[in-house]
């Protein structure tokens, strides 16, 4: 990963305007935020430069307008929600750049916190256009970058003012990205990856990207099935697609070229029907899947080997459920593994990682969210990353 300036390497930033992007693209209801999290992990950086006497633009998107106002997605309505977050008044800004936003810095006084509206109201944002950066960069003496969730976007905000001013990470931005370089840049060997989700098609990138840097590869849930059928086992009416078991197989024999052990489930969870506890629930080796069952779940066994792979591993890169973790007792599997990865983590032996929505959502589930290293709440971003590919936002900042 190449270097990048972080706010450490900021001097005296009294009386400067810091254009700082920042995620609160925040779920609603009912007029108020049903989860600050991406707020929270921006307070930081906000507050730092704040308290070091600077005047903080913070530029956000809400939602996708389009390039075009809509009312019911202005910043304004996330005004309050970041004030009870940040413990301190802001102004709301109607504009990105212009007379408006000259004329509210001149009311703002050293220390004092801007919200500037939602970026993509205009369509040089997502465009990146150099004239609509070039207009909002006019209004800043540096530009900070806490919005790693966005950095797979190259738009005016997030990649385009990076090379009009003085770029640095924010302490969130700076904390993914140093956790990430841990993971995969330069870890500590062996490395092992647990990727699970629906379908293979989603994550080819990911995988083809991993089986070259990683020494063992987890795979689990649907994704499981369509290797398990590239080895010939009959999966019944397991979620397989049986279409891409060649692309499967081209994997797993890239993996044994480069010293990378797959890991598939040999005994597994299976039902007729796919409820909470159904009556048809059994496990069962792979090899004895009826064609009426479809596989929901890891087996106890295998869940066992798994852990013990773990044990053996210094780093763990963990993305996507092992099953169909929303729904009882497919959760097992997922649930047993994580609290070892947790346990191992808090020992000491093992750095892990992990990121995306319905990760973040089944380490919650499990409850050892806390107990991994690292914790991404970027979505895409963090899938790009897995993919091995360059993140505009985060390459802006190189020096």
């Amino acid at each position: 990963m190449s270097k990048f300036k972080t706010l450490d390497d900021l001097g005296d930033v009294t009386g400067k305007v810091a254009l700082v992007r920042v995620d609160l693209n925040l779920p609603m209801k009912d007029g108020s935020a049903t989860d600050v999290t991406r707020v929270e992990a921006s307070m930081p950086t906000i507050l730092e430069l704040a308290d070091a006497g600077a005047k903080v633009l913070l530029l956000a998107h809400f939602g996708r307008p389009g390039g075009e106002r809509h009312s019911m997605l202005s910043n304004s309505f996330i005004q309050g929600d970041v004030e009870r977050v940040l413990g301190r008044e802001i102004m709301f800004i109607s504009e990105v750049a212009g007379t408006v936003v000259e004329q509210s810095l001149s009311i703002l006084r050293n220390g004092d916190i801007g919200l500037l509206d939602n970026v993509r109201f205009w369509k040089g944002e997502e465009a990146n256009d150099p004239d609509f950066a070039k207009a909002i960069a006019a209004l800043g003496d540096f530009y900070v970058n806490d919005a790693f969730s966005a950095a797979h976007r190259a738009h005016a905000s997030t990649e385009g003012l990076a090379h009009l001013l003085p770029a640095y990470a924010g302490r969130a931005m700076e904390k993914e990205l140093t956790a990430l370089d841990r993971a995969l840049g330069n870890p500590e060997t062996p490395v092992a990856a647990v990727v699970g989700g629906a379908k293979v098609s989603t994550k080819l990138d990911v995988l083809e990207n991993l089986v070259g840097r990683v020494q063992h590869l987890i795979i689990g849930g649907g994704m499981a099935n369509t290797f398990l059928a590239a080895r010939g086992v009959d999966v019944g009416k397991s979620l397989c697609e049986h279409d891409l078991t060649a692309t499967a197989n081209a994997i797993m024999d890239k993996a044994d070229h480069s010293g990378c052990t797959i890991h598939l489930p040999y005994d597994v969870v299976v039902a007729k029907e796919f409820a909470a506890n159904p009556p048809s629930l059994r496990t069962c080796n792979v090899h004895e899947v009826e064609a009426d069952e479809m596989i929901l779940d890891i087996g106890a066994q295998a869940t066992e080997a798994l852990a013990d792979v773990l044990k053996t591993c210094r780093t763990l890169v963990w993305n996507g459920p092992l099953g169909a973790f929303e729904t009882e007792p497919f959760d097992t599997a997922t649930v047993a593994l994580a609290k070892t990865a947790a346990a191992l983590t808090q020992d000491g032996s093992l750095i892990s990682v992990a990121g995306g929505g319905d990760t973040v959502a089944a380490l919650n589930h499990a409850g050892v969210a806390d107990g991994f290293s690292y914790v991404s709440t970027a979505g895409g971003a963090f899938l790009e990353w897995m993919e091995g590919k360059e993140l505009p936002g985060v390459a802006a900042l190189s020096c």
